[in-house]
């Protein structure tokens, strides 16, 4: 039997680090990272054979669970047709017809891509085309991919390995990046094209928006005449049908979208007012473009996800979560103080004293050290949460009651040991 020890040796060889995504190399929680086999539902199976209940899903793309059977016959039918032709197709037009009518007023007209990487930085430089503008605000602890402009600071993989910005990126290429903390709305000149933020930021934890934050946001935009990004990525079509526009009451000018859209194939979009996409080559003298964008078999697993997320399921997943975070958040408070924040389907896990608001309150709690501890604690016994302070917990349509129930007994076993 291949061991996971021996499969990352192997990777080593031949993958910088063994790894094809930073956070996945176990650096911040120590260990020899688990190499999935196979994974169904709520589980993940590694290569020896050992079966871990699964709150990363892919980092939240795999809303329904693993492998879901209505996904695979789609993914399926799909390639019976052939897997990718550098043509338009049926379901690329499906597909952004439901992101339309899913996020309702402001959101007219959808550009499919591949990655949330190449959605945000795609719309960044379409806010710029269409303001003339060079400079973007950010928020710190935010993650918005890795193209340059947005590795002046970072959430997620980045926070993870203590990286406040990245080798190989320009000085040019953040000088008009702004970097600001989060839940506080900055003063915005007239020279900023964009503001790009998390309406729920979920690469430094699980931080919530203050009251009035994003309001503040909106009407800063307004006055100044910048584009307001809502980089949707994790949120988009999981905290609501309609994303954080509908969970918020805010509505930006520019969305992005990837991992529940593309049903866990790899599949992004940017989307937003028709006066804005309309600057896209080749209608607009802004340039975008990409061979893979729209893929045949990606569009129809997000239209199969897209079709069974009812308003039934958005109850059932923040009912998960609902559950999920209390519970936990009372059994390891016995033992340590701690923040279990939950917003609709999502669940945090600080390691603090009092309620995170910003990216300096979740760095604090990860540099305890006590997430690591306890992740290793709850990996041990058979449950996966992400291998990293800064990322969310995300419950999915396929954990059941006996699942959590679970989990927090296990948790109340872990916590005493880490």
């Amino acid at each position: 039997m291949t061991t996971n020890e021996q499969l990352f040796k192997r990777a080593n060889e031949v993958i910088p680090g063994g790894v094809n995504s930073p956070v996945r190399a176990f650096k911040s929680v120590g260990g020899t990272p688990y190499f999935v086999a196979r994974a169904s539902g709520a589980y993940v199976w590694d290569v020896e054979g050992r079966k871990y209940t699964d709150y990363v899903q892919s980092y939240g793309a795999s809303i329904l669970g693993h492998a879901h059977p209505k996904v695979l016959e789609a993914i399926k039918g799909a390639a019976d047709e052939g897997t990718t032709f550098g043509a338009p197709t049926e379901g690329e037009v499906r597909l952004a017809e439901a992101v339309v009518e899913r996020i309702g007023a402001g959101c007219d007209l959808v550009r499919l891509v591949s990655s949330g990487t190449e959605a945000t930085m795609s719309a960044v430089r379409l806010a710029r085309g269409a303001t003339g503008r060079d400079r973007v605000v950010m928020f710190e602890g935010c993650y918005h991919g890795h193209s340059d402009g947005m590795l002046a600071a970072g959430g997620s993989g980045m926070a993870t390995l203590g990286l406040p910005a990245s080798a190989g990126v320009p000085k040019a290429s953040v000088a008009e990046t702004v970097v600001v903390p989060y839940n506080v709305v900055p003063d915005i000149g007239d020279d900023v094209a964009c503001v790009i933020v998390e309406p729920v930021a979920a690469n430094m934890g699980l931080v919530a928006p203050a009251p009035g934050f994003l309001e503040g946001l909106r009407a800063a935009c307004d006055r100044t005449g910048a584009l307001l990004i809502f980089d949707e990525v994790i949120t988009g079509f999981r905290v609501a049908r309609g994303g954080a526009a509908e969970l918020t009451g805010v509505r930006p000018d520019l969305w992005t979208f990837g991992k529940v859209l593309g049903g866990g194939l790899p599949l992004a979009a940017f989307a937003g007012r028709r006066d804005v996409m309309e600057l896209l080559a080749p209608v607009g003298p802004v340039y975008q473009a990409g061979t893979l964008s729209g893929n045949p078999l990606a569009t129809a697993a997000g239209l199969a996800v897209l079709e069974l997320l009812d308003d039934a399921a958005y109850t059932m997943l923040s009912g998960r979560a609902a559950e999920l975070g209390p519970m936990l958040s009372a059994v390891l408070s016995e033992v340590v103080p701690t923040q279990v924040p939950v917003v609709g389907p999502l669940v945090g896990l600080f390691f603090a004293e009092h309620p995170v608001t910003d990216y300096v309150g979740a760095k604090a709690s990860a540099d305890s050290g006590m997430y690591a501890r306890f992740f290793r604690a709850m990996l041990d016994r058979g449950v996966a949460f992400a291998p990293g302070a800064y990322e969310a917990m995300f419950p999915s349509l396929a954990h059941t009651w006996d699942d959590i129930e679970r989990t927090v007994d296990l948790a109340r076993a872990a916590i005493a040991v880490a």
